[in-house]
């Protein structure tokens, strides 16, 4: 039986190769890996199976260079995609052991996993497996109702039990603040005729047989709009009504979450990502949606007003919005037959 399918999100659980080899048994559980978010759907990772050893690499072919020059949200993404095999590595009962960042000679090499040793499978994690294949990012609007605040305080709760922070953007001031600076990062990418061609590059109609990139569906648009708007966006600037929409979508959210770490390093945003995955599945598991708006940390000058906004130590990550909404169907994935070294 092949471990591994043309689409991931088809996986079932009762197909796990129990029987199998190790590797066989990795190969299977990749296909949890690859269902985690990243940016413009890029699947910026790649992974190397050595018998009961899977290790995990940033594929920079997949890089944003205009909106993520240092590859911050790219490691991010594989921080996630790590969490991910973490927690489908210990729902089928296997220990686990991970080192992050184990060869300094070789920056790509960004985590190795082994199998580890039969284990009782952890029954408090259930929920978050469940939620892996329910997980989408949601760009849709969401209700005006609220989330309730001991569900908020267990998002903070994951957050530091991973080693990074969540601040909840609270008062009407400091959200149309923060929607305030979602709409300056959007003039000013929108601005930079180099980020309107990176976008329209990883832009996919609907129908596209591509397995990754941005679908029309996913940015709630039909694909002639998106296609008309994503070929105009390359020679015109957008921006106004793009900041327009975005600055609508935060202010309109019931939550608005800054994910952020003490320390700016690669290794910090290895554990942000994993952070991610964690707070993004509790919330699905509790019928909650999640998008990213990253546009104020993805300009530098702006992520400094945004850090000071939210009187906070250290350096935003992610900023969330969150809440209730309509359902979305998923983006595509590449097979894992196509990560893998």
């Amino acid at each position: 039986m092949s471990t591994t399918l043309l689409n991931p999100w088809d996986m079932q659980e009762t197909d796990f190769p129990a029987s199998g080899t190790p590797a066989e048994k990795l190969c299977f559980l990749l296909n949890y890996a690859v269902l985690a978010p990243s940016g413009h759907n890029s699947q910026p990772w790649l992974f190397k199976i050595d018998d009961d050893i899977v290790e995990l690499y940033a594929d920079r072919t997949r890089a944003l260079p205009v909106i993520d020059p240092d590859d911050r949200e790219l490691t991010i993404s594989c921080g996630a995609a790590l969490w991910h095999l973490r927690l489908a590595l210990r729902h089928f009962g296997y220990a686990g052991t991970v080192v992050t960042l184990p060869d300094a000679d070789d920056p790509d090499l960004l985590a190795r996993l082994r199998l580890g040793s039969r284990r009782e499978a952890p029954t408090e994690e259930q929920a978050l497996f469940d939620a892996i294949g329910k997980r989408r990012t949601n760009r849709q609007a969401f209700e005006q109702r609220a989330v309730p605040e001991p569900i908020l305080i267990a998002l903070q709760e994951v957050t530091h039990t991973e080693g990074v922070w969540l601040s909840i953007v609270q008062g009407e001031e400091d959200r149309n603040a923060v929607a305030g600076l979602i709409a300056l990062g959007d003039q000013m990418q929108w601005a930079d005729k180099h980020f309107r061609r990176e976008l329209a590059a990883w832009a996919r109609p609907s129908c596209s047989q591509r397995r990754d990139g941005l679908p029309g569906f996913a940015l709630g648009l039909g694909d002639l709009l998106a296609q008309a708007g994503l070929r105009a966006g390359r020679t015109f600037d957008l921006g106004h009504g793009q900041a327009a929409r975005d600055r609508q979508l935060a202010a309109g959210s019931p939550v608005l979450a800054v994910l952020g770490t003490d320390v700016d390093t690669a290794y910090d945003w290895l554990i942000a990502g994993q952070a991610l995955a964690r707070v993004l599945l509790y919330a699905r598991s509790q019928g909650i949606w999640a998008s990213f708006l990253n546009q104020p940390i993805e300009v530098p000058e702006v992520r400094l007003m945004l850090h000071n906004l939210i009187e906070r130590g250290g350096f935003p990550q992610v900023l969330l919005r969150m809440g209730y909404g309509p359902k979305v169907p998923p983006t595509p994935r590449r097979c894992v037959c196509e990560v893998l070294l």
